[in-house]
């Protein structure tokens, strides 16, 4: 029976919980330094109430130690790594090999994807070096994924299903440190990809002016989940370290109906990955939550509309459009029903997204706060601020109970209570009832409130018939209650690198030996001994560049996305290649088409 893991992303311990509390089986956090979300981090005593708190569910915490790191910072890599192995945690995501030559604690390995996970050699050799869980590239295919799970079937796979999508494939973007001296292999991306762009020829003719056009819909994986379990991966992953605490929430508990139903369809072949069942005050709604519209990305092969270049804010759930417009009002075309302080906004004539808030709403006409200049008739209106959902999220919204059957029996000593394999004991006399006694036992050892657990039924022999003062009864379920929450076991560590040498299906690639990202002399050790002799050092430590850098290797392709690829059905483009994205500072980067991989490599061009 495989086990089926969703998992949350948590900014900080708040988040932390609330993603257990609404389902999760396990969360990802960073710890203080070294986590690829510079801007998230979190003490060791934070992560360590974490641990305590998800372990009571048997769910998992995971921590990203998922940058490069430089020699100087590997002792203070090592110590962390020693503090979060002691305080509990589960495993630890890494892309920097250069950990693998430390005298790591044994702590569970997972291959971040900021280790570039596409191919089933990529993900067999992580394996063969003792990492325990491989998380997949973004852009991989529904059938991509499973010939790696038929080709690797013992190795976990992660995959994402929700939230923000990076244009490039992960560990495989430089344009945040060319462009900004902001790393994104360090947890400092200035997100390049979501600013605007000219799309010129070789020719100087401008195809698209000022448009986002690297900038991606966010993934949303729900109605399809079912596809990728099949496909063999063990853990759904939730983008978001950077979300706040209603995101969590919300996104949360509709993947967590949707893996229960999974469950609950096939009973014998899943199950998940911790105990509980949740309560909501809610009903989960992903579009009422941050989104860029929602795309499957390449779950079914490469499809059109990916990509929102009008805009990389969040429109949120569409909500009708404008019927007719008075001085300081309009009124609403559509069944949505509004409320004051929402958040609403529209697309205008010149592809620009504006913004405002309802002051007040009376059914479906609206007075904003002011008026939208650009505000016009038969335009389509979207919510990206729900104000009732948000009040709902902001109060206790779930409630997560792991239900148990306790076991009453009477032995040598007095009595013994148990539930599964723990138990606890009280000696007394067996003292017969003269009155009948259930009623008050079972009430009596069901009240778990404030703990974990909730009683579902509490088992008697046919004869069992003994008075039982309720302050034992009392001392009984408190005792096994706190056995019951130090029971939970603790996840296998795995430290100890295997022998193994890179595949040349693996080494062959990349072009550049500055996309295996060596920032440190353990790194390039590392490399050495698995028969590669990388003669670049990372592109973060490298003073300048070559004019042709290359920054991005992305699946995402704007030839097709512009209706120019004949080889997915387009008509031969009008313009003259190589086309060139310009900033409007007056840089420009190169764009290649590389139909034999079927991706879109960008460059850096030192000329304005």
């Amino acid at each position: 029976m495989r086990k089926l893991e969703l998992l949350a992303p948590a900014k900080n311990l708040a988040c932390g919980i609330a993603a257990i509390d609404h389902g999760a089986d396990a969360v990802y956090i960073g710890a203080s330094r070294f986590g690829a979300r510079a801007a998230v981090g979190n003490s060791v005593d934070d992560i360590r109430q974490l641990c305590d708190y998800a372990h009571l569910f048997g769910a998992k915490v995971y921590v990203t130690v998922n940058t490069i790191i430089y020699d100087g910072e590997l002792d203070d890599t090592l110590s962390l790594i020693r503090e979060l192995h002691g305080v509990g945690v589960d495993a630890i995501l890494v892309q920097d090999m250069g950990l693998l030559k430390l005298q790591l604690p044994p702590i569970a390995l997972h291959a971040s994807t900021q280790t570039d996970n596409r191919t089933a050699d990529k993900v067999k050799w992580l394996a063969e070096l003792g990492f325990q869980r491989v998380v997949l590239a973004r852009e991989l295919s529904v059938e991509e994924i499973r010939s790696i799970h038929e080709a690797v079937p013992d190795v976990e796979l992660e995959v994402f299903v929700h939230g923000a999508l990076c244009v490039s494939y992960s560990g495989i973007c430089y344009a945040s440190q060319y462009c900004f001296g902001r790393s994104a292999n360090r947890g400092a991306c200035a997100q390049f990809c979501r600013m605007k762009f000219d799309l010129v020829d070789a020719e100087g003719r401008e195809i698209e002016h000022q448009r986002h056009l690297l900038s991606l819909k966010d993934l949303n994986q729900a109605d399809v989940l079912d596809q990728l379990v099949e496909a063999g991966a063990t853990s759904f992953k939730i983008e978001g370290r950077l979300k706040d605490v209603t995101y969590v929430k919300n996104v949360v508990a509709a993947y967590n109906l949707r893996l229960n139903k999974i469950v609950a369809n096939q009973p014998d072949r899943y199950c998940r990955a911790s105990k509980g069942t949740c309560s909501y005050t809610f009903t989960p709604n992903l579009k009422k939550t941050f989104n860029r519209g929602f795309t499957h990305y390449f779950l079914n092969g490469r499809q059109p509309d990916i990509f929102s270049p009008d805009t990389p804010k969040a429109m949120g759930e569409y909500v009708g459009y404008v019927k007719e417009i008075r001085n300081n009002s309009f009124n609403v075309a559509g069944t949505a029903a509004f409320a004051n302080g929402d958040g609403l906004c529209f697309i205008t004539g010149d592809r620009e997204l504006e913004g405002f808030r309802v002051n007040r709403a009376e059914g479906n006409r609206l007075y904003p706060q002011k008026m939208p200049r650009n505000l016009r008739p038969g335009m389509a209106l979207y919510r990206n601020n729900d104000q009732e959902f948000e009040k709902l999220l902001s109060r206790p919204s779930a409630e997560r109970k792991i239900p148990i059957i306790m076991r009453l029996a009477a032995d040598e000593q007095g009595f013994n209570l148990s539930v599964g394999e723990v138990s606890v004991g009280i000696a007394c006399e067996h003292q017969a009832s003269e009155k009948p006694q259930r009623d008050n036992i079972v009430r009596q050892l069901s009240k778990l409130g404030g703990t974990p657990y909730l009683c579902e039924q509490v088992e008697m022999s046919d004869d069992f018939n003994y008075f039982i003062p309720s302050s034992f009864l009392a001392d009984l379920r408190r005792r096994l209650v706190e056995k019951l929450m130090t029971s939970t076991p603790q996840a296998d560590g795995q430290s100890k690198v295997l022998p193994a040498h890179i595949p040349a299906s693996v080494s062959a690639l990349y072009p550049y030996d500055y996309l295996y990202n060596i920032s440190n002399a353990k790194a390039r050790d590392f490399y050495i001994s698995q028969g590669l002799h990388p003669s670049e050092q990372a592109f973060e430590l490298q003073s300048s560049r070559q004019k042709a850098s290359l920054l991005m290797q992305c699946r995402h392709c704007l030839r097709y996305a512009l209706g120019g690829c004949v080889k997915h059905g387009g008509t031969k483009a009008h313009w003259r290649e190589p086309l060139f994205l310009r900033l409007s500072d007056g840089r420009r980067f190169r764009l290649e088409f590389d139909c034999r991989h079927c991706q879109m490599n960008v460059y850096g061009e030192s000329e304005k």
